[in-house]
């Protein structure tokens, strides 16, 4: 017998505490990004070695994320959103007291591994404890937490690293899991869901490990090892792609797969998955770019950084509530579509207006109206996603499609950072070869600087730190140009989904 819809106070409160849950662990994964510097420092490694701080966290989360269905079946929903909530708080308690890198990185794996279930299961929860005509506000609201989350990252990041001991970064999560469990126990404590003793698939689960573990650390180790010209990088590559071929061959023959890729059976869930996840490998690689090129190239601190980016995050909180109040009278396609065509006119708009000695208007405006593309992102393609599915295969739906967001994440990142790279080395090249004794322009250009005081050398050094900074912009414009072309070639893919659209379980959508 399903429980009826929560209403009132109790379904406030709850939402409340999911998109905490939410919030707190987006949140984390880009927190610590701009501190890395500041923390690496502190414990006396390279800044290369304080990356693994972001990747150690990426790793286990993606590992742990696809078995959240299964652990979901075993203990019941929402004990296992409650022991992932205050095992996160803890996880997060002991990555602010470490003392070494050894220790942090440890206490990263630890969180990232606890951290997998929270996303998953809010969505899940939400979706099976409102009542169905108001889903679609439920998962608006859901879906803002996620695009705020990584906005207030990096300026909490910059401004905690700027002003206190980076130790506060992780700090801050204590009293939000603290909040999250008390709201849950008071809400959801007598609505847990149907548990069933099935066997743990032990073979998926660990070719899922090493396959999802050899990925990430190859992404995130490529761009230092210079990708396939390093042994490290080759073996890493052929353990990922023989462990996961392995794993898509047993999942589908086994009856109790870690991962259920039935799911891909409905076309709305493929189509959804796919756009969602080429999409935010998209979105979330120019959250990466944009704050390294605005330090980098513009002499920008990590808070204005993070301020720069911020303003992408205004029309989501307005929008989402309006969005999920009308969703059920609109085509989700169209949203999704309107949302793809707003994400490649700001690219477009990057494009352009990058160059140097732009002032921070130019740098923030396309993110305010990315904001527009963002709100009507999330929300719709979840809704498409988990359309036509029955209430029971919710949270193994959900645990699939945002482990894929996840991990496309991570690839954007990895692809985004190592053009951005290569692209200005060859620039950088092809610049460097006109600054010659031959060329008038070349040495006009000496003449001036002479003139202003500087020496032979330092008029060089001059020179061939603007070279560089023009090889950055133009290899980051020519990312946005290409981000920009496949968001219109994911127009047409949205538009292969099939309505009706009613979000979570097969019956009973907005009505």
């Amino acid at each position: 017998m399903a429980q009826k819809p929560l209403e009132g106070a109790p379904l406030v409160l709850m939402t409340i505490a999911l998109s905490l849950a939410t919030f707190m662990q987006v949140l984390d994964s880009t927190i610590a990004n701009v501190a890395i510097p500041t923390i690496a420092g502190n414990l006396g490694a390279s800044n290369s070695q304080g990356t693994w701080v972001i990747t150690s966290f990426g790793v286990a989360n993606a590992i742990s994320i696809p078995i959240t269905g299964w652990l979901a079946k075993r203990i019941g929903e929402v004990k296992l959103f409650l022991w992932s909530t205050v095992a996160f708080a803890a996880a997060s308690f002991l990555c602010g007291v470490a003392d070494s890198l050894t220790m942090l990185i440890l206490f990263r794996v630890l969180q990232g591994l606890v951290a997998g279930p929270l996303i998953p299961l809010s969505q899940s929860l939400l979706l099976s404890n409102y009542p169905p005509a108001k889903r679609s506000i439920a998962l608006s609201l859901w879906a803002m937490t996620v695009v705020v989350a990584p906005i207030c990252g990096p300026i909490l990041g910059g401004w905690i690293s700027d002003n206190y001991h980076w130790g506060w970064i992780f700090f801050i999560n204590v009293p939000i899991g603290i909040v999250v469990t008390i709201l849950t126990l008071q809400t959801l404590r007598n609505r847990e869901t149907k548990t069933e003793i099935r066997p743990i698939d032990t073979v998926g689960l660990v070719l899922l490990v090493v396959g999802i573990g050899a990925l990430q650390i190859m992404l995130d180790r490529g761009r230092e090892l210079d990708w396939f010209s390093s042994t490290e990088i080759i073996v890493l590559t052929v353990v990922a792609v023989v462990a996961l071929a392995v794993l898509f061959v047993w999942e589908m023959t086994d009856d109790h797969p870690v991962v259920d890729l039935t799911l891909f059976k409905s076309r709305n869930f493929t189509i959804g998955c796919l756009s969602i996840s080429l999409a935010y490998m998209l979105y979330f690689g120019s959250i990466v770019l944009l704050p390294q090129l605005l330090q980098e190239v513009y002499g920008y601190t990590a808070t204005w950084a993070g301020l720069a980016s911020a303003p992408v995050g205004i029309f989501p909180v307005l929008l989402s509530p309006i969005i999920g109040r009308f969703a059920h009278k609109i085509d989700m396609r169209r949203l999704v579509a309107f949302s793809f065509i707003m994400y490649a006119v700001c690219f477009y708009w990057r494009a352009y207006t990058f160059e140097p000695g732009m002032d921070f208007g130019a740098a923030a405006w396309p993110q305010f109206i990315q904001g527009l593309a963002v709100a009507c992102f999330f929300m719709p393609l979840t809704t498409i996603t988990l359309s036509g599915l029955p209430p029971e295969r919710l949270a193994a739906a959900s645990s699939l499609s945002n482990f894929l967001r996840t991990l496309a994440g991570s690839i954007g990142t990895s692809i985004t950072t190592t053009m951005w790279t290569n692209r200005e080395s060859m620039h950088h090249s092809y610049f460097a070869e006109s600054v010659n004794p031959y060329n008038p322009n070349a040495q006009e250009t000496y003449r001036q600087l002479e003139q202003l005081g500087m020496t032979q050398q330092q008029a060089s050094g001059y020179i061939a730190q603007q070279i560089t900074n023009q090889g950055l912009i133009i290899s980051a414009n020519e990312i946005f140009w290409a981000s920009a072309g496949i968001f219109l070639i994911l127009l047409a893919l949205i538009w292969f989904a099939r309505p009706p659209f009613t979000s979570g379980g097969g019956g009973g959508g907005a009505h």
